[in-house]
């Protein structure tokens, strides 16, 4: 039986966020105050310009550190704990309410679609005083999938 081969494909940024718009289950990595980092699961999406989304609460440790220091990081996974994934490295941006709200429903459109009643999102998301952290891409690496590398695949096929 053959092994799975690890791969490393390098993308540009049309590549990359074609990628990430399907995927929302994601890990935001920011830095605390003390240097060490801040890791979440989270939910998120691609806005129209481009930007990884996700939405937050202003009392979050990562929206705390994102304000404070901009430069964060985003694991996007694939559904299946096998799958493809990539990180992302950017600049971020928090926006809380009232400036956020307009930004939460593109957020929610990037993830699900069309709500059914936009007027009562909003006033969720103003009720429970969300935020939003966008996410301007800088670096990322090549999309990756796990497995093992080539030269060890090859080896272990060649014993079996």
């Amino acid at each position: 039986m053959a092994r799975s081969i690890a791969t490393n494909t390098s993308v540009d940024l049309e590549a990359l966020l074609e990628f990430v718009r399907p995927r929302h289950r994601m890990l935001i990595a920011t830095t605390r105050r003390d240097g060490r980092p801040q890791i979440s699961p989270v939910s998120g999406g691609v806005d129209a310009e481009g930007r990884i989304v996700i939405a937050t609460y202003p009392g979050r440790a990562k929206t705390h550190n994102a304000k404070r220091d901009p430069r964060t990081s985003v694991v996007v996974l694939s559904d299946e704990w096998n799958g493809a994934w990539v990180q992302v490295d950017g600049d971020a941006e928090v926006l809380d309410m009232p400036e956020a709200e307009d930004a939460l429903v593109d957020y929610f459109r990037s993830i699900a679609g069309e709500h059914s009643d936009w007027d009562e999102y909003r006033a969720a998301m103003r009720l429970q005083g969300k935020s939003l952290i966008r996410i301007t891409p800088r670096h990322w690496g090549p999309v990756a999938t796990g497995g093992f590398p080539a030269d060890v695949a090859e080896r272990l096929d060649a014993q079996a």
